[in-house]
């Protein structure tokens, strides 16, 4: 009859090749690629491009976790090229299912925790700087600036509903006003650009996946792209001069795990990096074509093995 669903969904031949395809996919974006990517230091000279392609391999991997299962039950329940209804299957489908939902409430879970913590971290500290900290708005500094009373020079930010910048006074006194203009730009870009919820999305990824595979060089590498992206915006406010210096001055400075703090990457590659100011076109399109490649790749075998297009 026209327009009647068929009873049944037909399979190309090589529908099982796709889905041990999304299988090789999904061990190598969880695994080998985050500890080989790091060694294309070249990714570095373009960090908005480079973020992006981390970007794409995360949430090409969670797609193909979670894809993997009910695929891998839809081939195993088939009869040659001929797949039953799901309800003549309720068993495997509920199994292949369930495993995708534990990825998924292991991801939900992990974030709930790492959310919860970060912004109680940061409740707590800024409540702490406000009590113990002098707020400054008059000229250079911005409404939203603390200056703390420490004998170590440091900056960071604090994210969240209750942005603030904090400085120390030792900070004030080593640094001259193009270096702090440097400091302060770097750190409003944290807060401009949101930096702090890319880098709660990699730590949540990150955590989500077991110990024994995990990628500690991939999150140092995030982190240190997310400092150039904010080397970047201050380059453009007061040059990269001033922001080398001030970066010198400020390489060691310690800050709280909940913050974004100008020392919070190495100091050496990032002043490598100022002195490279060119743009880079080429390379930064070559490494979105591999973001998307990688994304439009993932799905297209996911959704071939669906439909049985092999």
């Amino acid at each position: 009859m026209p327009g009647r669903v068929p009873a049944y969904l037909t399979f190309g031949d090589n529908d099982v090749v796709l889905t041990a395809g999304l299988f090789v996919v999904a061990v190598l974006l969880v695994w080998p690629v985050p500890r080989l990517l790091p060694r294309l230091t070249v990714l570095q000279r373009v960090p908005g491009p480079a973020l992006l392609l981390w970007q794409a391999i995360s949430l090409s991997a969670i797609f193909a976790s979670v894809c993997l299962a009910p695929l891998a039950i839809l081939q195993t329940v088939r009869d040659g090229r001929q797949i039953p209804e799901p309800e003549a299957n309720v068993p495997l489908l509920i199994v292949g299912l369930f495993i995708s939902g534990l990825i998924i409430a292991r991801l939900l879970l992990q974030g709930h925790r790492i959310g919860r913590s970060l912004r109680a971290s940061r409740r707590e500290h800024a409540e702490l700087v406000d009590l113990l900290g002098d707020p400054r708005s008059e000229a250079p500094y911005p409404a939203a600036v603390t200056v703390l009373a420490h004998p170590t020079p440091t900056a960071y930010c604090i994210p969240g509903r209750r942005q603030r910048v904090v400085l120390t006074d030792s900070t004030i006194h080593a640094l001259p006003e193009d270096e702090l203009a440097g400091v302060l730009a770097h750190e409003r870009a944290h807060l401009r650009l949101r930096h702090d919820l890319v880098l709660e999305f990699f730590t949540v990824l990150h955590t989500a996946v077991p110990r024994a595979i995990r990628s500690d060089r991939g999150m140092r590498e995030v982190r240190l792209l997310i400092e150039l992206l904010a080397d970047r915006a201050a380059c453009r406010s007061v040059g990269p001069v001033a922001v080398a210096r001030g970066l010198v001055h400020l390489a060691g400075g310690p800050h709280p795990d909940a913050t974004l703090g100008i020392g919070g990457a190495p100091a050496a590659r990032r002043m490598e990096l100022l002195a490279d100011q060119r743009p880079h076109r080429a390379l930064a399109t070559i490494v979105l074509c591999a973001a998307a490649l990688v994304l439009l790749g993932t799905g297209v075998i996911a959704w071939g093995a669906l439909l049985g297009l092999g």
